[in-house]
């Protein structure tokens, strides 16, 4: 769901249901993993379109509705590859710095209004896209995580919660890694 009609009718959803929009966690994410030399450009623009205008889509509309409402929390899911890039996405890579970039330039736009937004950007979690992956790539993520496991996607949730909640109310435009100190 990234287009901006589609967000809208999942805001206007969730306002006639509960009456307002508090929190909205933006999410959504694919992958068409391929070197530059073989992706083909409608590849990169599906990443694109999906992590980045989706986030745009889904941060812009409900930032509208919690200032008017005054107040409430973004968080913007990224990922490592934000920070270090790796081979064969270069897609998903520029889509998730750009999530990280447009997050602190919207935080500065309505941060005076009471709307907090911020990023959490997983590094490798269990999950059905990364154990999918050939074993030999998962072998090799893993030797880089100095807690020498992969995430929970509990964990990741944890950080989202408190980025959701009262106890992260001076903090909007931050970046939090949830790693196992991979790439710290």
């Amino acid at each position: 769901m990234t287009s901006a009609e589609d967000v809208q009718a999942l805001v206007d959803s969730a306002v006639a249901s509960f009456g307002s929009i508090d929190i909205m966690v933006n999410n959504a994410g694919i992958t068409r993993d391929a070197t530059m030399r073989k992706m083909t450009e409608d590849q990169f623009d599906q990443v694109v379109d999906v992590h980045l205008k989706g986030c745009w889509n889904g941060t812009r509309i409900a930032a509208g509705v919690m200032r008017e409402n005054g107040g409430g929390s973004i968080i913007n899911l990224s990922s490592i590859s934000a920070k270090v890039g790796f081979v064969g996405q270069s897609n998903y890579s520029a889509a998730k710095a750009g999530i990280v970039g447009l997050s602190k330039a919207a935080a500065k736009e309505v941060a005076h209004l009471g709307v907090r937004i911020n990023v959490v950007q997983p590094g490798l979690i269990k999950t059905a896209m990364t154990e999918a992956m050939p074993q030999k790539a998962w072998d090799q993520k893993m030797s880089e995580i100095p807690m020498q496991r992969a995430g929970d996607p509990r964990e990741v949730a944890s950080v989202a919660l408190f980025y959701a909640s009262d106890l992260s109310s001076y903090m909007t435009g931050t970046v939090s890694e949830v790693t196992g100190g991979r790439y710290m």
